[in-house]
């Protein structure tokens, strides 16, 4: 569910959120409320397994629709074996790095989520409790997704001309994903998002059409810009700058990991040979055995050669070298990232975007050109973002793990076991997707999929509008100088205005339910973040199931009967009552003597 749930969300927005903790609270509810089974172990399995999914639709997303914009038209298989691979092959150069920064590094890494979801476990009686949150949030997402874009009474789309402004534009897509995202994310990450969305729609697209007016810029291959209008001018222009502006804020984000890069790196090769000399992988402490090492080295060796001579790949013993070099690097870099910030702000763009570079420049350096060796760079880079996707979530699965006790070879089976399961269904729903919306279309927009696709294509083609890209590269470096984090500001400018300002009226809404008064502590703070979350997360998952079967339903030819019953205004006004709903679930605490500081 979450694994789906995310690659929808993702194709949207370009970023995914964390299962961990909605998972534990419904596993929580399950096998302790239903099952009356008390065991926190069993509850981490589930939650192992759970977030495999989340990871691995990361990986896919952010990468494998290009093939599609490209019409390759990646058969299932094909799909199946490049997520397989990458998945895989994260779990288990993962393994040698467990002891160094799970066990070693323990007190200084906080590992953010993990350690969450290790507390939620531990208060194991709110389970069932807290799990009506997000079966609550799942079935009014679901409910509001399936009213709005099934039976089309209201639509999911508002704009508004902003007069003054030359093809000047704000809007909204009403959709329940987008305000959980922005209660997840918090309040500075979405008025971040909201700037870049107002900098691209009420600055960049008003100055372009000003300066076109007399025809004097011209989009290639185009018609004259007087005769665009502010999607046009979007689709020709402002992509290609937020294009620019994502790709120098991913690379300036994995910069500053440097010096945590080279330390990681140094410790991995440690702690590998230490695994390596060690007999303590086949006994001692339970809580100290890890998968065999002889297994996960013949497993490891085994994927690198299906991706070295496998039909379906086609990227040759050049892709397997780099899956194996460059992966293991960022792999190691991605499992220490997140230690410290967490998994929402693990640079993966900034490491598959540098994979990117590096593994298309080689390919064309020994000969390889046109499509052949653009699918051959995209598919080892997917294979890495997927890699790298799920070893930064399955160390903080392990630091759950550490926390309540867990058998490390456990986990890491069961997260190979929730790959798998992931694995063989996420093709499907790549597959479904596409045929029912279009990849690159309003509806699912895959931005960094779109993002690598340019990148690879200015590498083996130059076939890239470079001033814009740098016009974008420059914008990132002038937001960085400012003190701001400029990747979500080049992500506000990438998506439409109608993506970031619902994200950032998430972010409000949270903010104005965590506001600490008095004597309230920020205990009682958490609690009612941490609520929130859990029916934001349900929101997501509701529009998200509901996205696919609708999917489903087009894809059957299936038309369901619609009319347009309440307009713009009533959209607008249904959201803004979801929000609402939002803010009174998570506001739900009292702040009893527990909660006074």
């Amino acid at each position: 569910m979450f694994g789906a749930a995310n690659a929808y969300l993702g194709l949207i927005i370009g970023m995914t959120i964390s299962a961990s903790i909605p998972a534990s609270v419904i596993s929580m509810a399950i096998i302790r409320g239903l099952l009356r089974r008390n065991s926190i172990l069993e509850n981490n399995m589930v939650q192992t397994m759970t977030t495999a999914g989340e990871a691995l639709a990361a990986g896919a997303i952010f990468t494998l629709p290009a093939l599609f914009l490209w019409h390759v038209n990646p058969r299932m298989l094909t799909l199946t074996l490049i997520v397989l691979t990458g998945g895989i092959l994260g779990v288990l150069f993962m393994i040698p790095l467990r002891r160094m920064l799970i066990v070693r590094e323990h007190g200084r890494l906080p590992y953010p989520e993990g350690t969450a979801c290790a507390r939620v476990l531990m208060a194991g009686e709110e389970g069932g409790k807290k799990a009506k949150l997000v079966f609550g949030g799942l079935a009014l997402g679901g409910i509001f997704k399936f009213i709005e874009d099934g039976l089309t009474w209201f639509p999911s789309e508002i704009s508004m001309r902003v007069a003054g402004f030359r093809q000047g534009m704000i809007g909204m897509d009403t959709l329940p994903s987008l305000l959980g995202v922005g209660f997840v994310i918090g309040p500075r990450i979405g008025a971040l998002m909201a700037a870049g969305g107002v900098f691209a729609w009420l600055v960049l697209i008003p100055m372009i059409a000003y300066f076109g007016q007399h025809g004097g810029v011209i989009a290639p291959g185009t018609s004259p810009i007087q005769s665009m209008d502010a999607w046009a001018i979007w689709d020709n222009y402002i992509r290609y700058i937020g294009a620019g502006a994502v790709a120098a804020g991913g690379i300036i984000s994995l910069l500053r990991t440097l010096p945590t890069l080279w330390a990681t790196f140094y410790g991995a090769i440690r702690g590998l040979r230490e695994s390596m000399d060690s007999n303590s992988t086949f006994g001692g402490l339970r809580t100290e055995r890890d998968i065999p090492r002889t297994l996960s080295l013949v497993l490891a060796v085994a994927i690198l050669l299906v991706i070295a001579f496998s039909p379906q790949l086609k990227v040759g013993v050049i892709g397997a070298l780099g899956v194996l070099i460059v992966g293991f690097l960022f792999v190691t870099v991605s499992s220490r990232i997140v230690g410290i910030v967490g998994s929402s702000s693990d640079p993966v763009s900034g490491m598959t975007i540098a994979t990117l570079l590096i593994v298309a420049t080689v390919y064309r350096a020994a000969g390889y050109s046109g499509m052949s060796g653009m699918v051959a760079s995209l598919i080892v880079g997917a294979i890495i973002c997927t890699a790298v996707a799920i070893a930064g979530d399955i160390s903080q699965d392990l630091k759950t793990g550490y926390l309540v006790g867990a058998t490390p070879r456990n986990q890491q089976f069961a997260m190979l076991i929730g790959t798998v399961a992931s694995g063989v269904t996420i093709g499907w729903v790549l597959l479904l997707l596409n045929h029912a919306y279009g990849f690159g279309s309003k509806a699912l927009p895959a931005p960094k999929a779109v993002l690598m696709k340019l990148i690879v294509e200015g590498i083996m083609n130059a076939s890239m509008p470079w001033d814009l890209i740098f016009i974008g590269a420059a914008s990132a470096v002038v937001m960085e100088l400012l003190g701001v984090e400029s990747l979500a500001v080049a992500v506000g400018i990438y998506l439409p205005i109608h993506t970031s300002l619902p994200v950032f009226l998430g972010g409000v809404v949270r903010w104005l339910v965590t506001r600490t008064r008095g004597e309230q502590s920020e205990e009682w703070k958490r609690e009612i973040t941490e609520r929130g979350i859990l029916a934001a997360s349900g929101l997501i998952a509701g529009e998200s199931l509901i996205g696919i079967l609708l999917a489903v339903l087009a894809g059957a030819k299936i038309q369901l009967p619609g009319a347009n019953l309440l307009g713009n205004w009533g959209s607008l006004i249904l959201y803004l009552l979801l929000a609402v709903w939002l803010a009174w679930v998570a506001r739900r605490v009292r702040p009893t003597a527990n909660f006074r500081g």
